[in-house]
């Protein structure tokens, strides 16, 4: 989930921030939550990730989107056209754009008042995906300045049928019951006969997925450090960055990568407004975020327990990522 730090509520955050910095970095193991690599830097950098060879997430979802648009709509329009797509953490607009034009390529699924709803918390992620989309004709975009769980809220049963899009494989920042329960708030916010489209990267051969988060450019390495630096920043700390390393870890048994900032010295940190001071050996480490990837079967379990009924999958082989459409009965 992206964060924005031009958010109106920065001084409330900075106090979450803090709270949540102390409360983390106590915990065996010690850990930062993911949400807050997302400052400003943060975010150009993960775009930067986006764009390298050996993170083929963004570019195997939008290929699978171009080619398969028609398919997609066609099975998740009724016969006046579909009228609603929602979409959480839309990024820059250019997924939900490429689903639409690739879309209208084919026989009319869209109806001619066609709503686009956006869920971020980012502002200028918010405003990036509608001047995207303005370029398309007959739709309204209606933007939604909050958290998922809220903005799910805000768009509740209608009586209007519904796509609602969570791209980009978002759901592996969840642990299990986590995105579980994640996928049921999505499900109570439709009904029967909408549609969910899910983004979701795949289980892959260990050394393509820690390339993908340990890249030869060091483009991850220093997304990671980042946060080291905002925590310096915003709240007081003395992390030295070249005390830290980068590390991704394949972690087999719980299905997920984990990146993680590695003490390459013995050390003593301090953050003055999370009121915590840790000691660190050479090789202890903070674990950042993780990343779970699924099967084609888990994936589809997930969806059931949930209350979706998958109905068509498009796989990238290669990329090994896939998309599935589900439905609500």
């Amino acid at each position: 989930m992206r964060h924005s730090a031009a958010s109106p509520i920065l001084p409330v955050d900075l106090k979450e921030f803090a709270s949540d910095v102390e409360y983390y970095l106590t915990l065996e193991p010690r850990q930062l939550p993911s949400r807050y690599l997302y400052d400003a830097l943060g975010s150009a950098l993960f775009d930067a990730i986006c764009e390298l060879p050996w993170y083929r997430i963004t570019h195997a979802e939008l290929g699978l989107l171009a080619t398969h648009a028609p398919a997609i709509l066609a099975h998740a329009a009724p016969p006046s056209g579909l009228s609603r797509i929602v979409e959480l953490g839309p990024g820059n607009g250019t997924k939900l754009l490429t689903l639409i034009e690739a879309g209208r390529q084919g026989p009319r699924r869209l109806a001619r008042d066609l709503h686009l709803h956006l869920i971020d918390v980012s502002p200028k992620a918010l405003d990036q995906a509608a001047q995207a989309l303005a370029v398309l004709d007959e739709v309204e975009v209606v933007k939604h300045q909050t958290t998922y769980e809220s903005g799910l809220g805000e768009i509740a049963p209608s009586g209007v049928r519904t796509l609602m899009l969570f791209l980009g494989s978002n759901i592996g920042n969840f642990d299990p019951p986590d995105a579980e329960a994640f996928l049921r708030s999505m499900r109570a916010a439709l009904e029967p006969g909408d549609s969910l489209l899910l983004g979701v990267d795949l289980i892959k051969p260990e050394a393509d997925l820690l390339l993908a988060y340990d890249d030869p450019l060091g483009v991850t390495a220093a997304f990671n450090r980042n946060l080291l630096v905002r925590i310096n920043r915003e709240l007081g700390g003395n992390f030295d960055l070249q005390a830290f390393g980068h590390a991704a870890v394949w972690n087999r048994d719980e299905s997920r990568v984990e990146m993680h900032l590695v003490s390459r010295r013995r050390q003593r940190v301090q953050v003055a407004s999370a009121q915590v001071e840790i000691e660190l050996d050479e090789g202890d480490t903070i674990w950042t975020e993780s990343s779970y990837k699924y099967d084609v079967d888990g994936l589809s379990t997930l969806l059931e327990r949930a209350g979706f009924r998958p109905i068509e999958r498009w796989l990238a082989a290669e990329a090994r990522f896939a998309l599935t459409l589900a439905r609500v009965d």
